[in-house]
């Protein structure tokens, strides 16, 4: 369930989306978050939900919370101290923008989502910028 989000000369990131907790495992992502992606021309109809895994610490180099508490449950998964080091915020890599936590658009109408692709849009470009420039 990886995808690449971004691929320019010697630059190729793969990412994988999963959650902490085992509410909704296996199920498509949100009609209005599909939604709003493919206005975007983002086709991410084929995700399925997965809960996150202690061995996804040694696969990945980070893993990215969208608020304080996925963040607080990914450290408690992580196997030992320096892997619970790769878990931080993604609006961490949006250091101008007001807001440091991702808000949850679910219970809300279709400009939720919207408003999180364009947050997301910036803290990945944030990310590939601090990929690019070394850690």
């Amino acid at each position: 369930m990886c995808c690449t989000i971004a691929q320019r000369p010697q630059l190729s990131i793969t990412t994988d989306s999963a959650g902490t907790s085992h509410f909704h495992v296996g199920d498509a992502p949100d009609r209005r978050a599909q939604d709003a992606m493919r206005r975007h021309g983002i086709d991410i109809s084929d995700l399925r939900a997965r809960q996150v895994v202690a061995a996804d610490f040694e696969r990945f180099d980070l893993l990215l919370a969208m608020d304080a508490a996925n963040l607080r449950d990914l450290r408690a998964l992580a196997p030992t101290e320096a892997l619970r080091a790769k878990a931080m915020l993604i609006m961490d890599f949006a250091p101008d923008h007001p807001l440091r936590e991702v808000p949850d658009p679910y219970y809300g109408g279709d400009e939720g989502f919207n408003e999180v692709f364009r947050m997301l849009d910036e803290a990945v470009a944030g990310l590939i910028a601090h990929i690019r420039h070394g850690r």
